[in-house]
């Protein structure tokens, strides 16, 4: 069943169109990696399935799917290292979207946060500054921030960016362990290594072309090109 269909969608800001036609749907339990030049529209189309802006033309359907059920894990660059507050208060705050207008974390939200420390096995940091941890466990503190969004879609922005050989394999196991349980993913990647396209399914943005299909097709016309 499709998750998310995009049917003849066309996204820009104002005047200014970035992506035009994007005909696709992302079905449950899809991983798809969403890869292109800088420009090429990967945050515009990002944007659009957030639904932080609106489409020029199309429409983006979501099927048993609230939009404020997408957990949305930014680039790192994106959130103040130096902002003082814990990991746990970090990763709590990603229930926010979901919990409604409420002055405390339930019960509920705490635990779902801890859970989600312990399924990425850095529950031992819960009480450590988030401004005192690594590149690695930044961007595993922001993965389970996204988890307690979600238990049916993660978009996830470029969230190798920084990190070391084995920090990366380490994190890239973590998100395809996380698919395999379940939840459907998007990924933002400038990462071509064919070894690190972990999807089942490649968006490859060009200004001259837009392909979605397998990663083995996609790999299959890399080689060919060369």
């Amino acid at each position: 069943m499709s998750l998310i269909e995009l049917n003849n969608v066309t996204l820009g800001y104002e005047k200014h169109i970035v992506l035009r036609n994007i005909d696709i749907k992302i079905e449950e339990g899809d991983f798809v990696c969403v890869v292109g030049p800088n420009g090429s529209g990967k945050s515009t189309l990002i944007k659009g399935i957030l639904g932080l802006i609106k489409p020029l033309k199309g429409k983006i359907k979501y099927n048993n799917l609230k939009q404020n059920f997408i957990g949305y894990m930014p680039q790192e660059t994106k959130v103040d290292a130096n902002f003082p507050a814990s990991v746990l208060e970090i990763v709590l705050s990603g229930t926010l979207n979901n919990s409604g207008f409420k002055p405390f974390y339930s019960k509920e939200a705490k635990e779902k946060a801890l859970n989600n420390l312990k399924l990425l096995h850095i529950e031992n940091l819960k009480n450590k500054s988030f401004a005192d941890l690594s590149g690695g466990q930044r961007q595993k503190v922001l993965l389970a921030r996204s988890l307690c969004a979600t238990s049916k879609l993660l978009i996830l922005d470029e969230p190798s960016n920084n990190l070391d050989t084995k920090s990366k394999e380490n994190l890239y196991e973590m998100i395809s362990n996380l698919n395999k349980e379940g939840i459907t993913i998007i990924m933002i990647t400038h990462d071509l290594d064919h070894g690190n396209l972990i999807g089942n399914k490649i968006l490859s943005l060009r200004e001259d072309e837009i392909f979605y299909g397998s990663t083995t097709d996609f790999v299959r016309r890399i080689h060919h090109d060369k």
